[in-house]
């Protein structure tokens, strides 16, 4: 088996659950506007508006802070609801940040690999996953914490690998491993950066991209098997 020395985890969906933070933020912030139903009337449609900014801005076609106000101001189209985009953004940040709920497995993962290298490569808010990640069980586990607003740079981009492989002092990256869950952002980030990955693919889901991750586990305790 392969020595790696150096683990880079994702954040969302790799080590928290992100579908429950965004769930009690998105429920949280439009509490705070009187719109209590908020949570089942616009969710869905939020979440296709999402995933479509978030796709984009991995391809480069907007920025982070663009991103963040973009989705509320769509959506408050849509639904005809009368919100400034970006207070509602800045509000619905904060909340976010105060959410932190790990995936099953995922301390007794970090708490395993304590004789490792371990750091943290997200592309989410600096503010939010700074909180989210400092609020969390192992907070003190990283070498580093790489986030994509405070770099200038994004997953899949090469760069952002760079910077972080930098901060480390790492030279040899074949002792080097990505961890996350997306093909498109964690997966094609490492490859950009020739590094080997490791897809966390909990639904199994059925890989349909020319992408091709190194190891495909189901459950975080599988990583366990490869470094150890």
């Amino acid at each position: 088996m392969k020595q790696y020395d150096v683990i880079l985890f994702d954040v969302d969906d790799t080590l928290m659950d992100f579908d429950k933070s965004e769930q009690a933020a998105f429920g949280s912030v439009f509490g705070k506007y009187e719109l209590p139903d908020a949570l089942e009337r616009y969710r869905k449609s939020y979440r296709t508006i999402s995933v479509g900014l978030w796709r984009d801005l991995e391809d480069g076609k907007l920025s982070l802070g663009d991103l963040g106000s973009e989705r509320f101001r769509r959506l408050f189209l849509e639904h005809e609801l009368d919100l400034d985009a970006v207070v509602f953004n800045q509000d619905y940040l904060g909340f976010l940040g105060e959410q932190m709920h790990l995936v099953p497995g995922a301390e007794k993962v970090i708490e395993a690999l304590s004789h490792k290298r371990l750091a943290i490569i997200t592309n989410g808010f600096k503010d939010v996953q700074t909180s989210r990640i400092g609020n969390s069980p192992f907070k003190d586990s990283f070498e580093q914490i790489i986030i994509s607003e405070a770099t200038g740079f994004r997953k899949p981009q090469k760069e952002i690998f760079d910077y972080a492989l930098e901060q480390l002092q790492v030279t040899d990256r074949s002792s080097v491993l990505m961890v996350g869950d997306s093909l498109t952002s964690d997966i094609q980030g490492g490859l950009n950066a020739g590094v080997d990955t490791c897809w966390f693919n909990p639904a199994r889901k059925e890989n349909q991209t020319p992408i091709v991750p190194t190891f495909d586990i189901s459950r975080l305790e599988d990583l366990l098997d490869i470094v150890i």
